[in-house]
């Protein structure tokens, strides 16, 4: 995949990370799709180098959408971590 489908992949990866983890974000809409683009390069590394689950060159492929999911995943909740979870304020 190029790099605009690895953004696009991100785009979206970030989105579904939110739904599966609702709340507000210290840094927004924009951190939270900064935080998916870069979920997705380090799930799609982890896949590979872990896992040994090459990084198909396929947009559609399964494997590469639930290793973007879970790394965006694995991010925003070190993002919280981090820098705060805003559930707790009003």
């Amino acid at each position: 995949m190029g790099i605009i489908s690895w953004i696009i992949l991100g785009l979206l990866a970030g989105a579904i990370a939110k739904i599966l983890l609702p709340g507000r974000d210290p840094g927004g809409l924009v951190g939270t799709t900064l935080i998916g683009i870069v979920g997705a390069f380090i799930g799609g590394w982890g896949a590979s180098h872990f896992f040994h689950h090459p990084v198909t060159k396929h947009f559609y492929d399964g494997a590469t959408w639930i290793s973007a999911i879970a790394g965006a995943l694995v991010l925003l909740i070190i993002y919280r971590l981090l820098f705060g979870n805003s559930r707790s304020r009003n």
